[in-house]
């Protein structure tokens, strides 16, 4: 009797399960439409900002999806870099979100076409 072998094959069906660069980019792409969407329809502040936060977001998956497949770290190092530049400018972004609101008591878009004092 022979012992039962430990390494097991991916049957071909399984194979064809595993998601490809394509599926990475479409889910990329459906992400940037939405957040593209949310800034060209909505006409609040923090709604845009996170909306352009997604469409950020959508570009660095994209970026890890290529360098993942391309078995290339610079893409991921690269991501890394634009996360850590993505929260400082969120921190200003809000700040500045605030204080805008603070001073004008809403945070349409339409209510603050002029930026007089």
């Amino acid at each position: 009797m022979q012992a039962p072998s430990l390494h097991y094959s991916i049957t071909p069906s399984l194979r064809c399960m595993t998601p490809g660069l394509e599926h990475y980019l479409v889910v990329s792409a459906l992400l940037f439409c939405l957040g593209l969407l949310g800034v060209v329809t909505r006409r609040n502040l923090l709604v845009m900002y996170m909306s352009l936060e997604l469409m950020l977001n959508a570009a660095n998956l994209a970026l890890v999806s290529f360098s993942r497949f391309n078995d290339n770290l610079n893409g991921q190092i690269l991501v890394f870099f634009i996360i850590t530049v993505a929260a400082a400018e969120v921190s200003v972004g809000l700040a500045l979100i605030v204080a805008l609101y603070r001073k004008r008591q809403t945070a349409h878009v339409e209510d603050l076409t002029t930026m007089k004092l």
